[in-house]
């Protein structure tokens, strides 16, 4: 083996060591990077005071309050949709919290694990009221207006060669310009996730101009996303959005917390009994700390896009299984 070749292999191997402990990384810089969208109401967006929120922001705070406790120390990069697993792939950010569909390819071709699923949702579309359509099966010969580089183009491929129908595409990078175009009138109909249509509805010149149609035609399920390789961050991100459901499956918010409890399982989950924190290399109040500064799943839920909020999305899928939904977290035994 040559000198040069020798050099490109320790170079491959000292990037893939700093990957493969993300977890120290964090705790070293005292911050954790994190990858959010470019602006997207109730998921993820910036007050004119620079304050992010959103549910996928808040799935930042929660880890940055189980690994550093402190929910506040997060770095947050806005990525568009080409550039999000490219900067999560090169260790620009610690984790990818980004309205995000778990798909095969991307969890198996992109050196990438889910860590979980934060919302389920689906795609659906949105047209003015002017347009006079009422289902998505009547807009064969429509423009559609597109966040390019997500699995959107290739569920309205699939969609429109069920129906037997042709369309347009009208190609943006960023979700808010495919609005944009949206509002302008430059297409008939947006399509994306249904969540992103009623938050992006919202924002809309007047939002009462237009419709979010019924249908649906797609699984997407968005949880946040981490490299593969690192099994003890994957492990982080994975149990810091269980803590937060199942907080919320034993009642447990950020108002409460501090109550003592009966309960075994609350017990271990708040660090009263039991070393389940440094299973994962933290502290025995990880979950504590989520649970008092971020909340539970509900309070986080109802707090960016509940029927209380300007979006007004219901629970739905997104209920606790217990309550008729599918939203499920192992046990903390």
């Amino acid at each position: 083996m040559n000198k040069s070749l020798t050099a490109v292999f320790i170079l491959i191997f000292s990037v893939f060591a700093v990957h493969a402990n993300t977890l120290n990384n964090v705790k070293t810089r005292g911050h954790l990077i994190c990858g959010v969208s470019t602006g997207l109401a109730g998921f993820s967006s910036v007050n004119k005071n620079h304050q992010w929120s959103g549910l996928d922001v808040d799935i930042c705070r929660a880890i940055a309050a189980a690994v550093l406790g402190d929910s506040e120390k997060v770095r947050y990069t806005p990525l568009t949709a080409k550039e999000r697993f490219t900067a999560l792939q090169s260790g620009e950010i610690d984790v990818l919290s980004r309205v995000t569909t778990w798909t095969l390819t991307r969890d198996a071709s992109l050196g990438l694990n889910f860590a979980g699923v934060n919302y389920y949702d689906g795609q659906g579309f949105m047209v003015k009221k002017s347009l006079g359509v009422r289902d998505a099966r009547q807009l064969n010969g429509a423009t559609f207006c597109i966040n390019e580089g997500t699995t959107t183009e290739l569920n309205l491929a699939d969609f429109a060669k069920i129906q037997g129908f042709k369309y347009k595409s009208s190609l943006t990078d960023t979700i808010a310009q495919s609005k944009s175009n949206f509002d302008s009138g430059r297409c008939d109909a947006l399509t994306t996730d249904q969540s992103r249509l009623y938050a992006l509805k919202t924002t809309l010149k007047d939002p009462s101009s237009a419709i979010v149609l019924p249908n649906i035609i797609s699984k997407e399920p968005l949880g946040p996303v981490v490299r593969q390789d690192d099994d003890e961050w994957f492990n982080v991100v994975r149990w810091t959005l269980n803590a937060m459901i199942t907080a919320e499956e034993l009642n447990i918010n950020s108002n409460n917390v501090d109550a003592p409890t009966k309960n075994s399982e609350a017990n271990r989950l708040l660090g009263n009994t039991g070393a389940m924190g440094s299973h994962l290399g933290l502290d025995k109040k990880w979950a504590y700390n989520i649970i008092k500064q971020v909340g539970n799943y509900s309070q986080s839920f109802e707090r960016n896009i509940g029927t209380n909020t300007p979006i007004n999305i219901s629970r739905g899928l997104n209920a606790l299984w217990k309550d008729g939904g599918i939203l499920y977290s192992p046990p903390f035994r």
